[in-house]
């Protein structure tokens, strides 16, 4: 697999357009990272690590709905493995006027646009949410 993260995501926006409740995924500490964030914003329930049939060691996302329909509209893979994102803090772009969030890695760790403009920290911009 040459994106783990693109691929969590993808997941993570089939899941939702089906109405899944859940959805697993191999882990990886970026993808939890990420997760902690999704989840910090309130885009998702929460996450647990659990074991697959193999043995090998998953995480299991709990999506969350609104209504009947999902919370996440729109995820986005910005940075991408053939082209990588980066940004200084005061570029780091707004998500729909500020509406959706920029998941941003910096080097102190992976955050939200707005907690790294806060940080005054710029980094890769690895996804856009709404």
């Amino acid at each position: 697999m040459n994106d783990p993260l693109g691929d969590m995501l993808t997941r993570i926006r089939n899941a939702s357009m089906r109405g899944k409740s859940t959805v697993r995924t191999p882990a990886s500490k970026i993808r939890r990272w990420v997760l902690d964030v999704l989840k910090d914003e309130g885009y998702i329930r929460g996450y647990e690590d659990v074991t697959s049939a193999k043995g090998l060691p998953e995480i299991e996302i709990s999506l969350k709905y609104f209504d009947g329909a999902p919370v996440i509209r729109e995820l986005k893979r910005v940075s991408k493995p053939g082209r990588r994102v980066y940004s200084a803090a005061k570029e780091i772009p707004q998500i729909r006027q500020g509406l959706g969030v920029a998941i941003v890695s910096t080097p102190k760790g992976v955050m939200t646009d707005a907690h790294a403009r806060t940080a005054n920290v710029g980094g890769e911009v690895l996804c856009m949410v709404f």
